[in-house]
């Protein structure tokens, strides 16, 4: 096992203007399992390529444990990557996939075997090692490949997307069975995805990132109750947060008649600097349906998605002239039609942010 440590790692692609990583701090724990997330394009998988050397690191450094590896070819970091497309031969066996990296290593036979059946093993893969990649079904295929990289009993497992080409239910499942894989084997892990539900249910720390910039990592927790700015409020959490910018009063933001207080402290800090706006963001699953005397927020329903345990309602209110959208997610037992006006209102709080940096308040 071990660490893993970027300092101010940059990478600049020829003709681009901007760093695809920029000036990236992050560390990762000996045996911590770590999500890389973000929308396409923000450089998580960039990030992942200069930790296993297959992209060059133009500015910074990177550190495996106390060891410097900026710039080691792949094959000295100690490292084992699982790649979305499997990358297996298609012409060798199952077990001869696995064992593959141990021969050119010139491993012994009989370690060859423990490795390669142990991995089965773990994988549930032992009644398909006679078999060829064609034989097996995606999910069998990315275990396979998960296999591959366990025998070489690397310091650091890096998987870039390793769930992208498999259908909804079996990614479910296969996620559960590479967390748990993670926390019995302890190796330490860096994990790219887009799926933020995935990171979210998977890492034991989670890195937001955008444009080539760190936004924040933490917790799963933190990051869904304390979201640094903007951009993470609405990235993480599905469906996505309700956020709007709204005028700043006296006592909070206003949403038309209904105001949503902010402590006096917020509102100061909304102020320096401001435009005389705030942003607030509430949940869809901290959203209620109120009468219109408990003063919610008027909104005309467009659509509501019966999702069997709960429906979300999608509607519009018309904020300055403006309509905009919003997402409640209620219990099924009253859920309204299609064209009704219905009143909606934060019911375990709110979340403020700067109206021009879009730091959290």
């Amino acid at each position: 096992m071990a660490t893993v440590t970027f300092r101010e790692a940059s990478r600049i692609y020829p003709g681009t203007e901007h760093p695809a990583v920029d000036k990236l701090d992050l560390e990762v724990g000996d045996g911590e399992f770590l999500v890389l997330v973000g929308p396409s394009g923000c450089g998580k998988s960039t990030t992942l390529r200069m930790l296993a050397g297959l992209e060059d690191v133009d500015n910074g450094s990177i550190y495996i444990d106390e060891r410097e590896v900026t710039h080691l070819p792949p094959k000295a970091r100690d490292i084992a990557m699982v790649f979305q497309n499997y990358a297996l031969y298609p012409h060798m066996s199952v077990f001869d996939n696995m064992a593959f990296a141990l021969k050119l290593r010139r491993t012994p036979r009989p370690e060859i075997e423990r490795r390669v059946r142990e991995a089965a093993r773990l994988l549930q893969l032992e009644e398909y090692l006679n078999r060829k990649p064609k034989a097996l079904s995606g999910g069998q295929r990315q275990r396979v490949a998960m296999g591959r990289a366990i025998v070489r009993e690397p310091q650091v497992f890096l998987m870039d997307e390793p769930l992208s080409n498999l259908d909804a239910k079996l990614r479910v499942q296969t996620r559960s069975q590479i967390a748990t894989l993670q926390a019995n084997l302890g190796t330490t892990t860096v994990y790219v995805t887009h799926d933020q539900i995935e990171a979210m249910t998977m890492g034991h720390r989670v890195a937001v990132l955008l444009d080539g910039l760190l936004q924040q990592v933490d917790t799963p927790r933190v990051l869904y109750d304390s979201p640094a700015n903007v951009f993470v409020a609405g990235f993480i959490g599905s469906p996505a947060m309700n956020i709007q910018t709204v005028p700043l009063t006296e006592t909070g933001g206003a949403f038309s008649e209904m105001v949503l207080p902010l402590s006096r402290e917020q509102i100061a800090a909304a102020r320096s600097d401001g435009d005389g706006k705030v942003m607030i963001g509430f949940r869809p699953e901290d959203t209620k349906l109120v009468s219109p005397s408990e003063g919610g927020l008027p909104v005309v329903v467009e659509l509501v998605e019966d999702l069997g345990a709960h429906a979300n309602v999608h509607a519009h209110a018309t904020l300055d002239g403006q309509a905009q959208q919003f997402v409640a997610t209620i219990d099924r037992k009253s859920m309204p039609t299609m064209g009704d006006t219905v009143y909606i209102k934060p019911g375990n709080g709110h979340h403020a942010f700067h109206s021009v940096s879009g730091v959290r308040l």
